[in-house]
């Protein structure tokens, strides 16, 4: 049925020679890998069809009642769209190369990769993958720099004697780790002024391509992932690279931010039995939506941008702001029938991004938030303002528990930290005591027991602050598999 489709449309073969770029404030493509060889063996249906430069449909497989099957087509457009012969330097030149000079004009520019485990997100973002190699000089990571290193040496830009530096981290769990300091764990605190910084985030002074390419192998190395059915190495984080331009005097000139997003199929098991699946899809869940609406705000010049929804839009908040600001996101596409639902999912998502253009319905205001302060709640009810609540209506309840739980862990493990670190000092005051008990005969029992209660009372109280904030972790615990169990489960495919 797909071939006799494919078979009446008048397709022309793709070609991007003589194709203008155009410029975006915020550019949507769509990327379609070819059929890997796991799928051929299966012998995968191909389920893509591409007629135009700016068109996808997806066929997807469908019975009627009487088990007829049949074809619903659905057509989907962007900006470009690249099938599986159009290799990483057409995508680049379409889509992150055009917001590259940016950053030297004092903006901020970001390339999100978006799609499902195994679409080619990491393949796009990295490059070309050999086995379990990378070839890191084909990503866009790299053409990236290669260009920005050019830029620096131009006649247009070498006057303003910028450095430049390059950042690495993940998000994973709402956690952000540093991916160029052995994966070390990172705070993420704002200002007074609204300005949100990675604390003792490794900013790497790069002289060359080839150091960024260094950079990029040894953090990817510690990148978190997993096992699917889809890929036996999936993205389980967020993979943030950044390379940021610098004055003579270390002020920030602009950044580019390139990342490579989670498997979005990660986000919808939220309902799994298992409390570390349902906790790492919520987050993953939480930050796409987040993205959504931070792109939206954007698009529409809007007076509150909603960044602090998830860490994902926190640390990217500058990304959003401010008229040199730019984005452009790609989309990737597994072409298989098996992937239909998510293929559907990722176009959907990324067909809402393109439409948050400034003609866009703006989103009705929400009473119900004063001054904007909570941006998760601010986030759902522009979701559900726009028509756009997908997920289940306990979804932000959901989130919210999620938050909360996160929040009393993270207190419970600094106050274990500090526990641990006065206890040492402890340990030293009672051995100093005991040592004076036991080498002066004329020691006070007096003063040998005051100084005992003292450093007693200082452990147990420590030890009682540490098992309250024990109890709330218990307590966000039990609220957040309680909550988990009022959402929905995926229905169950005939």
């Amino acid at each position: 049925m797909i071939e006799d489709y494919r078979s009446e449309l008048n397709v022309a073969p793709l070609s991007f020679a003589n194709e203008i770029v155009r410029d975006h404030r915020i550019c949507v493509c769509v990327r379609k890998r070819p059929i890997n060889k796991k799928e051929k063996k299966a012998k995968t249906v191909d389920v893509l069809t591409l007629p135009s430069r700016d068109t996808m449909t997806v066929h997807e497989p469908k019975l009627k009642v009487d088990l007829t099957k049949y074809l619903e087509n659905h057509n989907f457009h962007f900006d470009y769209t690249f099938d599986e012969n159009v290799d990483n330097a057409t995508v680049y030149k379409f889509t992150a190369q055009p917001i590259i000079r940016t950053i030297f004009e004092g903006g901020f520019a970001t390339c999100f990769a978006y799609g499902q485990t195994g679409s080619g997100k990491t393949h796009t973002m990295g490059g070309d993958f050999s086995g379990k190699d990378q070839n890191f000089s084909a990503g866009i990571y790299a053409m990236a720099a290669r260009d920005v290193f050019d830029l620096l040496k131009s006649q247009t830009y070498s006057h303003l004697d910028l450095k430049v530096g390059c950042s690495f981290f993940e998000i994973y769990g709402g956690k952000v780790f540093d991916l160029l300091a052995k994966r070390a764990k990172r705070r993420v605190l704002e200002d007074g002024k609204s300005v949100v910084n990675v604390v003792d985030l490794k900013e790497t002074p790069v002289l060359s391509v080839n150091s960024v390419l260094n950079a990029i192998k040894d953090g990817s190395a510690v990148r978190t992932s997993g096992q699917t059915s889809a890929n036996a190495h999936s993205s389980r984080s967020h993979a943030v690279f950044q390379i940021i331009l610098r004055n003579s005097r270390g002020k920030l000139h602009g950044k580019f931010s390139l990342i490579d997003l989670a498997g979005n199929e990660r986000g919808a098991d939220t309902s799994s039995a298992n409390r570390a699946t349902r906790l790492e899809g919520a987050e993953i869940n939480k930050s796409l939506l987040a993205l959504k609406e931070c792109i939206r705000a954007m698009s529409m010049k809007a007076m509150h941008i909603p960044f602090r929804a998830s860490k994902l839009t926190q640390v990217l908040r500058d990304s959003f702001i401010g008229e040199k600001a730019r984005t452009c996101m790609i989309a990737t596409c597994a072409p298989g029938q098996n992937s239909v639902e998510c293929t559907l999912n990722t176009l959907r998502y990324a067909d809402r991004v393109k439409e948050l253009g400034p003609g866009a319905k703006p989103a009705p205001p929400l009473p119900n938030i004063e001054n904007n302060d909570n941006d998760l709640a601010y986030m759902h009810q522009s979701l559900r303002s726009q028509g756009e609540e997908e997920e289940d209506p306990e979804m932000y309840n959901f989130h919210q528990a999620v938050d909360m739980l996160q929040e009393a862990q993270d207190m419970l493990v600094d106050e274990h930290q500090q526990c641990i670190a006065e206890n040492r000092e402890y340990l030293k005051q009672e051995e100093a005591v005991l040592t004076r008990v036991e080498q002066d005969v004329d020691y006070d029992i007096e003063d040998y027991a005051r100084a005992l209660d003292v450093i007693l009372q200082r452990k147990i109280n420590r030890l009682k602050t540490m098992q309250d904030k024990l109890n709330k972790v218990r307590s966000q615990l039990h609220k957040e598999e309680e909550i988990s169990k009022t959402l929905r489960r995926p229905a169950k495919k005939r």
